[in-house]
């Protein structure tokens, strides 16, 4: 009998345990983002109508470059482009169709600087495609691309035996350094295996080792690394080399494109030396209400309206910070930027509803004079996500790119963030929480089926702040929380939650929410005439409008990035004639958005804080061979075969699964079992 006991009970236990994780399971939250880098907005009755705007087009076609397209690579210094998106008035576009080959990508081969300038290596090949950075193997062929890990000006110390890592497995160690001869050994791996190694000389040539590989997709004598020493020297204890300057190409997962390949509708590939034009071989539809996808994660979002408006996008994925920048200006003439030309600011694309504007005007050289730089922006109203559920509308304002919600709607100057705006559905039953965000959360206390009722509690931190029982057979089956003493208001929405139904689960009550809306309240903001926004420091605010300019001169000073306001800023071009553009960071990380503050080393469209760590490293003679390893992309060739497929998504979901209702039935079985024996002994 004990050892039954004993055995029942250890069963048991397992059992418990499994049943815990899987109820842990089902109370967690999955978080999927992405960062969407948006084009110009286009807006008419139809194809034909938009095609004939002269503000879009010329009537023959609507073109794209990167400088009305954000997300499209660009070189500011130089003032490189390479790729287009088009919309060509053919045969068969009409209403909202896009007719056979009237959807046009093109780009072609540009030349762009070295980051460092000081070393003399003049410049190098480089094309955008479909939004990313490539460097062509050969300057004059589009076909055989690798993506460029890095171009940077930085300073890095390496001792002996220490190893600089470059990103996407690629390395750099010092095997020796000879401060008497002035020169370094470098040894250059992937992923921890052997490429290549070079003796630097500091005293004579240019003091750089270009890596040259073979066989990168069938190129032999591929610089694939360009590695600019600076200086060695004796430390206290260690000798030490100064690298100032490292380019490095992703060669071991080179593409190669193909006449036959595909990239999404775009599937007619014609490759013409350093030109790539893919078109569409069937027509494309800009359906009502959805993302239509180009090809190799662009798209085109089209308006839930009878009008025809949409917008291309580039879907980022990949964890990162972005550059979400406007249309860049040349020369001192004024311009205005709105949520048509600037991708940073706020847009709702279903109502058309954009709030924020920044102009200059009077420039002088480079200088923006008092108030020639004005930001404004004004109350309006966007439909819920879940409007077929919250009637009416709610305000918005855009703030510096970001976007809130007036704690009145005639009233700019108290402002909340918007953390949640959904139509998703979520299953809660009895004690099950639904995380919200932002420390916000939701919790079923009880679900009363006879009733059709749930009493729901809504927390922050943990901590309660409001409850209330909602009815699925009477009313609106909505809760509107509100409440008092946010920045002196009292009775201000902050939540809105819809119950969709309550039911019986196997085992549970379960009530299902489908709509939910949720204002940042503890972290709302007042604005003052005194306020000041970086540079922006003269506020007025009237009624449902901010206007805030510069006290002060404004300059646009050479090769810099100057702060605007709120994380607002103007990237000005390292050249003797005036180019800039505004621009907002979004980063992109652990399944989240955040706007990014500080100073960050730009790399193409994406910038990267701190790319390269030194690590020791013991030094190893090694005479192996290099590895040259790759992935494969979507369509194209590539030197080896790995899944890269991602999963995209736009939004931000908090799921409770369902629960594992399996587990209790067998508790209770082997609960049983061990009754019965214990009552026949």
């Amino acid at each position: 009998m004990k050892r039954f006991v004993a055995s029942a009970m250890a069963a048991l236990m397992l059992l418990t345990v499994f049943a815990s994780a899987a109820m842990a399971d089902d109370n967690t939250t999955s978080a999927a983002s992405t960062v969407e880098i948006r084009g110009p907005v286009y807006n008419g009755s139809s194809l034909t109508d938009i095609l004939a705007n002269t503000a879009y087009g010329n009537d023959t076609a609507i073109t794209m470059d990167a400088n009305k397209f954000a997300a499209f690579y660009y070189d500011i210094d130089n003032n490189v482009t390479t790729e287009s998106l088009s919309i060509k008035n053919v045969a068969g576009t009409s209403g909202r169709t896009i007719g056979d080959n009237g959807l046009v990508y093109k780009t072609t081969i540009g030349k762009a600087e070295y980051e460092n300038k000081d070393v003399d290596w003049g410049n190098y090949s480089v094309i955008g495609f479909f939004a990313d950075k490539y460097i062509p193997l050969k300057s004059n062929a589009a076909d055989k691309l690798a993506k460029l890990v890095l171009d940077s000006d930085d300073k890095y110390t390496l001792k002996t035996g220490e190893s600089l890592d470059l990103g996407d497995g690629y390395s750099l160690q010092a095997k020796q350094v000879d401060v008497d001869g002035n020169k370094v050994w470098l040894e250059f791996d992937k992923d921890g295996e052997y490429v290549d190694d070079e003796i630097v000389s500091t005293d004579s040539g240019d003091h750089t080792w270009t890596c040259k590989v073979d066989d990168v997709q069938g190129e032999d004598d591929v610089p694939v690394l360009k590695v600019h020493v600076n200086q060695v020297f004796q430390g206290a204890v260690d000798s030490i080399a100064q690298i100032d300057a490292v380019w490095l190409i992703d060669y071991a997962n080179a593409i190669k494109i193909n006449s036959d390949d595909e990239f999404g509708k775009l599937n007619d590939v014609s490759i013409n030396g350093p030109t790539i034009t893919i078109t569409n071989d069937d027509t494309f539809s800009l359906t009502k209400d959805s993302d239509q996808e180009i090809g190799q994660g662009l798209y085109f979002k089209v308006a839930d309206s009878n009008d025809l408006r949409f917008y291309a996008y580039k879907q980022q994925t990949t964890p990162g910070t972005y550059d979400v920048r406007g249309t860049v200006v040349s020369g001192t003439q004024p311009y205005t930027w709105t949520s048509d030309n600037f991708a940073g600011f706020f847009y709702d694309l279903k109502k058309n509803v954009g709030t924020e504007t920044l102009s200059v005007s009077d420039v002088n050289g480079r200088t923006i004079p008092k108030n020639g730089l004005n930001y404004s922006t004004t109350i309006s109203k966007v439909d819920y996500n879940a409007d077929d559920i919250f009637n009416g509308t709610y305000p918005v304002l855009g703030f510096f790119a970001q976007k809130y919600v007036p704690l009145k709607s005639t009233d700019a100057s108290k402002l909340a963030k918007l953390v949640l705006d959904s139509d998703d559905k979520y299953t809660l039953k009895t004690g099950d929480t639904l995380d919200l965000g932002d420390g916000y959360s939701l919790q079923a206390k009880q679900v009363d089926v006879d009733g059709n009722k749930v009493w729901l509690e809504f927390d922050k931190e943990g901590e309660y702040v409001d409850d209330e029982i909602v009815s699925t057979d009477s009313g609106d089956h909505t809760w509107t929380c509100k409440v008092d003493d946010v920045q002196g208001e009292d009775d201000v929405p902050v939540l809105k939650a819809h119950v969709n139904q309550v039911f019986q689960g196997a085992v549970d009550s379960i009530a299902q929410i489908d709509g939910v809306w949720l204002i940042d309240y503890a972290n709302a903001i007042k604005i003052n005439s005194d306020d000041e926004f970086g540079k922006l420091n003269d506020v007025s605010i009237n009624g449902p409008t901010i206007t805030i300019t510069n006290d002060d001169t404004f300059s646009l000073t050479k090769d810099s990035d100057q702060e605007i306001g709120e994380g607002m800023y103007f990237k000005v071009a390292d050249s003797s004639d005036l180019r800039y553009y505004p621009y907002v960071e979004q980063t992109l990380g652990n399944g989240t958005v955040t706007t990014t503050l500080g100073n960050t080393t730009s790399i193409d469209n994406t910038t990267v804080t701190d790319n390269m760590s030194v690590t020791p490293t013991p030094v190893v003679n090694s005479t192996e061979t290099p590895d040259v390893n790759a992935s494969t992309p979507t369509n194209m060739e590539t030197q080896t075969t790995t899944d890269t497929s991602a999963t995209a998504n736009n939004t931000t979901e908090t799921k409770n699964k369902s629960p594992g209702f399996e587990i209790v039935p067998a508790i209770f079985g082997l609960l049983s079992v061990f009754y019965i024996v214990r009552k026949n002994r």
